[in-house]
């Protein structure tokens, strides 16, 4: 599938599933890997993963253009068209949008989670918390008893 087709896709998607015209652009953006497309607040735009297209097919994808669509005239109506906002809620449960993308595999550089590389233990409760970037214990407290932190650096054998 072709950009032109993915614009007439998303023009069909917007009158059929909202009642209103989609007037922007729609591509597909191989680099997407975290999500499955995305809405410019400044172009009204929208990209789609054509990632997600070629791993998911179009069930899947359709939902990502609707979540995308939702954010495109919410925000354009002036209401709230952000993720945490109850009108976004709805209007993507109302037209059955996905709130989230499926994940791509490891081999496409969908999970690129990095391994934890340091443990903080409170030295009075022994409250683990597993860290990927190196935190100032000196700035922070345990959450639990609110006692001092020790910072301890993994071995990368050692990781989760």
């Amino acid at each position: 599938m072709n950009d032109e087709q993915l614009q007439q896709w998303v023009e069909r998607v917007s009158t059929e599933s909202f009642g209103r015209p989609f007037k922007h652009r729609a591509t597909f953006n191989s680099r997407l890997r975290s999500t499955g497309g995305r809405y410019f607040t400044r172009s009204h735009n929208i990209e789609i993963s054509s990632l997600q297209y070629e791993l998911y097919g179009v069930e899947e994808t359709e939902k990502i253009i609707k979540h995308e669509l939702c954010h495109y005239h919410l925000h354009l109506m002036k209401r709230g068209y952000n993720h945490r906002d109850e009108d976004f809620k709805q209007l993507l449960k109302q037209v059955g949008g996905s709130r989230y993308c499926k994940s791509l595999p490891d081999a496409m550089g969908g999970n690129r989670r990095l391994p934890y590389k340091y443990r903080l233990v409170c030295v009075s409760c022994k409250m683990e918390y597993m860290r990927k970037r190196k935190v100032d214990v000196r700035k922070y407290l345990c959450g639990k008893c609110h006692g001092k932190l020790k910072l301890v650096e993994l071995d990368s054998a050692s990781h989760s």
